[in-house]
């Protein structure tokens, strides 16, 4: 970029915040610490902090906003909560950072027909706090506690995917703002329609690279009568992951079943005091009435005993359940906790539950043969796992190594029929690995953002490149 082109963004950049200024008042920083919470995540990638960021409280606000970075042609980014892990809100061109943390409002509930209507900035915690009275819940679950519209921003899954599936499957409709500042509401309440293009699964898993998603209408599920929690350790990790795959082969319906490898289970011992045998763990959960979850208990330990499985450790009190699921969600802290003063290298990728266990191992002989440090956890019923990779930023050495590891677990996944993320999201992190994946798919979502975007002012610079 030239003297003569910087001059002009940073212009245009000041035009913007202060047209912006004159609605949101104080609610628009450029204060230095400011825009760096707002521009790096927890992981590896390099953050760029926004030139601005403004604190929007509604859906009004939001559209005042992207018109002006429109006119301006200055990017918009949107923030939930910063706990995603692949760069998704870094500003690669700068441009102005939109935090809609505190539009936490819940809209509507309708129990009789299992939906509500939230604003963006409601995290899944939040909202599961208040359905409680209502007999009512929302399923994914992250880990992390997310905003909603972030999680429908990254397509987002977790523990409880293998049951009551991913943000695809559970979002009913969408109000965004598109990048001339017009509202669009992909959707009604409706289980199911017919009716012109799927525009809610369109941006649903978009990035915030086509809209500004402001409200989403989610699908909600009964509380089940009986949930059982458990762990149970194995002799290898082959073994669990064999587990995993016949018990869904086998049709038990399974709510949960998590991959802790024996590294990850030393970490989450000294984190979480789980008291657990350094062994791969299953941990597993198990919904419906009385009846059955006794019998999916049943099958499901006669399938564990076929791979060597050992004694079971069971939680059915609320407070023990959320103790031992607290202690997975907190894998990613657990690990950090080993490795003080290491970057953390933050991966997923997913492929067909029939390759589940050979990529896993090939994975592991990987981690070994690399001499690098990186504990694996997954939500193995979907295919799905994680590695949370560890090196030392200030040794170029590790890093290379680091790096070559990150690319061969996603050519490995890929040459399986899988994907190079299953779960975290492209951002900036994964933008290489696309075309490999979708060839050339990805020049129709290039005339997508492009028909939609036209001045790429919409999250720039994350899942392929303009």
């Amino acid at each position: 970029m030239t003297q003569a082109q910087l001059a002009e963004r940073r212009n245009s950049v000041t035009q913007a915040v202060a047209e912006i200024r004159e609605f949101l008042g104080e609610r628009i920083s450029t204060a230095q610490a400011v825009r760096d919470q707002h521009g790096d995540d927890v992981t590896w990638h390099k953050g760029v902090p926004p030139d601005a960021v403004a604190f929007a409280e509604n859906t009004d606000e939001c559209v005042k906003i992207v018109k002006i970075c429109d006119k301006y042609g200055v990017p918009v980014i949107p923030f939930g909560t910063g706990t995603s892990l692949e760069g998704h809100f870094t500003a690669v061109h700068g441009g102005i950072s939109v935090d809609m943390q505190a539009m936490n409002a819940i809209l509507e509930v309708n129990p009789e027909d299992l939906d509500c209507r939230v604003q963006a900035g409601v995290t899944r915690k939040q909202l599961n706090e208040h359905l409680r009275d209502t007999g009512l819940f929302f399923p994914i679950d992250p880990g992390a506690d997310a905003s909603l519209g972030g999680m429908a921003a990254t397509r987002a899954s977790g523990t409880n995917a293998v049951r009551y599936g991913t943000m695809r499957e559970n979002v009913l409709a969408l109000t965004a703002i598109m990048a001339n500042g017009e509202v669009v509401r992909t959707s009604r309440r409706a289980k199911k329609s017919s009716a012109g293009y799927d525009l809610t699964r369109l941006l649903v898993g978009s990035e915030g690279t086509l809209g500004l998603i402001t409200e989403i209408t989610l699908n909600l599920q009964g509380i089940p009568e009986s949930i059982v929690s458990g762990v149970c350790p194995f002799p290898d990790i082959e073994s669990a992951c064999n587990v995993a795959i016949q018990t869904i082969q086998t049709g038990i319906p399974i709510a949960r079943i998590e991959l802790l490898d024996e590294i990850q289970i030393m970490a989450g011992n000294n984190y979480s005091q789980l008291g657990l045998e350094e062994k791969p763990h299953l941990f597993v959960e198990f919904h419906g009435t009385e009846a059955g979850t006794a019998e999916q208990v049943e099958l499901f330990g006669e399938i564990t005993q076929e791979w060597g499985g050992g004694e079971f450790q069971w939680a059915v009190k609320t407070e023990d359940r959320n103790k031992l699921w607290q202690a997975r969600h907190d894998a990613f802290w657990a690990s950090c906790d080993l490795r003080p003063g290491e970057k953390s290298f933050s991966t997923d990728v997913c492929v067909p539950i029939s390759r589940l266990a050979e990529c896993v191992m090939e994975t592991k002989k990987d981690l070994d043969d690399s001499g690098l440090y990186g504990p694996i956890v997954g939500h193995v019923g979907d295919g799905n796992f994680h590695v949370l990779v560890f090196a030392d930023p200030t040794d170029p050495v590790q890093l290379k190594t680091s790096y070559g590891f990150l690319d061969r677990l996603v050519l490995r996944a890929l040459s399986m029929e899988g994907t190079c993320t299953g779960e975290h999201g492209v951002g900036v992190g994964k933008m290489k690995f696309l075309e490999a994946e979708h060839g050339t798919g990805v020049n129709v979502m290039r005339q997508i953002k492009k028909a939609l975007d036209p001045k790429n002012i919409m999250n720039p610079g994350k899942i392929f490149t303009i």
